[in-house]
């Protein structure tokens, strides 16, 4: 049987070594700060930053939640990043993705400090992750890292295949596995031959944004799947092609009109030796890095030991 891969167990982990190091910092008189900029009323995005202020209120972070309404202009917008950057108990900004259209997002992301980017997605940060000096990492990367090494699966020397080139996800996830040694090959909608290459994977992540994209001829037997993909499927059509049978899921289709796949078929996980479920994969590893990052910014900002993550 496949291993299963407990994510929530894992962000459990690293939240309790957060706290610690908040209390470490609290004992010098410093309280980690992060602000979260939530545009607007996107039903997906309340329930995200509703999760990173109450992970903030349970590990000791000092959290401010700024609500700008729907029609505010990227120069309001900019003004505010700008205070937020000048204020020193702000450790962390985060711009809740995604904004409405008239927002200029690249250069809203573009104006969040580097020392304040706990989404580390600012050009700075993602230079000096590429030059492996030390940097915020975008916590969904670091995540699966994180997964990996605290399962005890080897990276070193493995050939990975990161499927997706986005820039939170697909791009920093092949640096970080580069830096831990992997052999890495990045794989994208317009790459040939793609089964060739995803079967050649010791450890194969998919970050395509597409459900079930990852189908069992793709996987090499034994092979370590981290699926990075939340995809809602709302139509009968869809649920049978992926969990026709499934007592437990058709449950929780039936009830909600709708449940979550990831870019991996889940047919595909049984050739797998070890692989992240979806839910309960990945994604409780994002708002534990977030946290993890919050403090890290704090200790950086104030040339601080990093004792922890």
């Amino acid at each position: 049987m496949p291993r299963v891969l407990d994510g929530a167990a894992i962000a459990a982990a690293i939240k309790l070594e957060v706290a610690e190091e908040v209390k470490l910092l609290a004992a010098q008189g410093i309280r980690p700060g992060l602000a979260v900029v939530l545009v607007g009323n996107v039903a997906a995005s309340e329930i995200y930053v509703r999760g990173k202020v109450q992970a903030c209120a349970d590990l000791g972070i000092f959290s401010e939640l700024i609500t700008p309404p729907e029609t505010v202009t990227t120069e309001d917008l900019l003004d505010l990043v700008a205070s937020l950057n000048d204020r020193d108990e702000i450790d962390g900004i985060l711009i809740q993705l995604p904004l409405p259209p008239q927002v200029d997002a690249k250069a809203l992301l573009d104006a969040v400090s580097p020392a304040k980017d706990v989404d580390g997605l600012h050009p700075v940060n993602a230079g000096r992750l590429q030059a492996g000096r030390p940097a915020l990492a975008p916590c969904t990367p670091a995540g699966v890292i994180e997964i990996l090494q605290r399962s005890g699966i080897p990276i070193a020397g493995q050939h990975a295949v990161v499927v997706g080139r986005s820039d939170i996800v697909g791009k920093p996830a092949a640096m970080l596995l580069l830096h831990q040694n992997a052999t890495v090959t990045i794989c994208h909608s317009k790459t040939r031959n793609l089964p060739a290459i995803t079967r050649d994977a010791d450890i194969l992540v998919a970050a395509i944004g597409r459900p079930g994209f990852i189908t069992p001829e793709m996987v090499k037997p034994g092979a370590t799947i981290i699926d990075v993909g939340i995809n809602r499927i709302t139509s009968r059509e869809e649920f049978d092609r992926f969990f026709a049978g499934n007592a437990k899921r058709e449950a929780t289709f039936a009830k909600r009109g709708s449940t979550i796949v990831g870019d991996v078929h889940p047919k595909a996980f049984e050739l797998a030796g070890a692989y992240t479920p979806v839910p309960g994969g990945v994604g409780p590893l994002t708002i534990a890095m977030l946290m993890a990052n919050t403090v890290r910014a704090a200790q950086m900002r104030r040339n601080l030991p990093r004792r922890g993550l």
